[in-house]
């Protein structure tokens, strides 16, 4: 790799405020803000909206909807054109 073209890349820890879970992980994100991890050591944290713990692909609570009853319903609704 060429000198002073990358961004650093270290340790991070992700923290899902959703679900109160972080993971500690390397990545090129850079925070201000700081978090004492179960180590000792502080590292930079990044927090993130949603991750595979609250995800509701992954946590198994999708909903699958039915857009052939959605539409059935709405031209019941407010009928056909034509």
């Amino acid at each position: 790799m060429r000198e002073g073209i990358h961004p650093a890349y270290g340790p991070v820890v992700f923290r899902d405020r959703a679900a109160n879970y972080a993971f500690l992980t390397r990545s090129t994100m850079t925070s201000e803000k700081t978090i004492e991890w179960g180590d000792g050591r502080t590292y930079p944290v990044v927090d993130v909206e949603i991750s595979d713990v609250s995800h509701p692909f992954y946590t198994g609570t999708a909903r699958v909807l039915d857009t052939a009853g959605r539409v059935e319903r709405f031209e019941r609704r407010y009928g056909k054109k034509g």
